[in-house]
């Protein structure tokens, strides 16, 4: 069974923040499972449901918790400011504990401009969750994570039901600043009016931005077992990467292969060099044909969409585990998405270093110049550099 039918039949966990996206009104609150169950169950969907909805529950009417505790949705407290935060915290701890196939679900505005790029990366590192979204308003720009399905929150919950049983089901109160858990909603009401409680709010807050999983992963991994022989292949654009002056072009598959082989990598390796051929000096293609690259003739205004449908079709033709290269100073975002479904090892090269990290993660980068000196780019320059951006960011900012 492939992990795409798997996921079907996996968990599906829900993380709800109920500020942004409300039981709208003349909604039953009752028909929040039910109409989520319903949702998935239209898509073929038919795992094991858990919803948790996130808030600050003293400003929740207890009419409406009530209504959710009773259909078996756990309830957290957490002050509007910190909620995405504490949601994102709660789905990769998720995510430790339950390997996939499985399903992700988030009910949120903030996926774009919270959420999407820690995300998109996290789901290239690990594929076989499906994501999910639904939202009040509808997203300004096309996000970079994968998902399987998007909802308008209201028509969700006006769609196909599915019967619940409640009995079934086990309802958990949970105070996020004094790490408690309650069964039932009046000792849960009654802890969130004690002075310790809100002592805890103060002395104990939760973050209000988002810690990314990603943003400080390091490069240039040793190969790991499953790819270090496996296929190479490489997109080479010679528009953002040329040939440096008085530099032998016999030396550049040579130089690619020895920095693969400093990381484990001794697979075979194909390159493919894209430019604008008229322009090539004979002299370098000649020299390029000599070691084995093929040559493509692209201009530069269609270089980038020929790359990547070149690699589309290859991709459609090979089986991972296999490594695809990529040399160019732009990485196309939907690399991102292609990522996530069906994960490659990838690898990067450019002549600049970008001033931001890519959402496209990869294994390894280089500077082209570097790579053909045969310079490499440790793991622990890049997540110096990340720091130093990062610094950058916020003086900025």
């Amino acid at each position: 069974m492939s992990l795409d039918a798997a996921a079907k039949t996996g968990k599906i966990a829900v993380w709800w923040d109920m500020k942004e996206c409300p039981v709208p009104e003349g909604i039953d609150a009752h028909r929040v499972r039910p109409s989520i169950e319903g949702g998935f169950k239209e898509l073929g969907y038919s795992g094991p449901v858990s919803i948790t909805a996130y808030g600050d529950q003293k400003q929740t009417p207890e009419y409406l918790l009530r209504a959710l505790s009773s259909t078996g949705v756990a309830v957290v407290h957490v002050r509007s400011e910190s909620t995405c935060a504490v949601m994102y915290e709660h789905m990769k701890n998720w995510r430790e504990e339950n390997p996939p196939p499985a399903t992700m679900m988030i009910i949120t505005n903030q996926m774009l401009d919270v959420f999407d790029w820690d995300l998109a990366r996290l789901q290239q590192q690990r594929t076989g969750y499906h994501i999910c979204l639904a939202y009040t308003i509808r997203q300004r720009a096309e996000l970079m994570v994968d998902t399987r399905k998007e909802w308008l929150w209201e028509k969700l919950l006006l769609g196909t039901t599915t019967s619940t049983s409640a009995g079934e089901l086990s309802t958990v109160f949970h105070c996020e600043y004094c790490s408690l858990d309650c069964q039932s909603l009046n000792c849960f009401k009654e802890h969130l009016s004690t002075k310790k409680h809100q002592l805890q709010e103060v002395v104990r807050p939760k973050p209000t931005e988002l810690v990314s999983a990603t943003k400080r992963w390091g490069k240039n991994y040793a190969a790991t077992p499953e790819y270090a022989t496996a296929k190479i292949h490489v997109w080479w654009d010679m528009f953002c990467c040329p040939i440096p002056d008085g530099y032998d072009a016999r030396r550049v598959r040579p130089s690619l292969e020895g920095a693969f082989k400093e990381l484990g990598y001794s697979g075979p390796v194909s390159i493919t060099a894209f430019g604008d051929h008229t322009q090539t000096p004979k002299r370098h293609l000649q020299a390029l044909s000599s070691t084995g690259i093929d040559v493509a003739h692209a201009t530069l205004g269609v270089i980038s969409p020929r790359i990547f449908e070149d690699l589309v079709e290859w991709r459609g033709r090979n089986t991972t585990p296999a490594t695809m290269m990529i040399i160019s100073d732009g990485v196309e975002e939907l690399l991102a998405q292609l990522q996530q479904r069906i994960k490659f090892n990838l690898f990067w090269a450019y002549s600049c270093r970008p001033w931001t990290m890519s959402v496209v993660l990869t294994s390894a980068e280089w500077l082209w110049d570097s790579l053909l000196a045969g310079v490499s780019f440790s793991k622990e320059q890049a997540v110096e550099e990340c720091s130093l951006v990062e610094e950058l960011e916020h003086v900025y900012r």
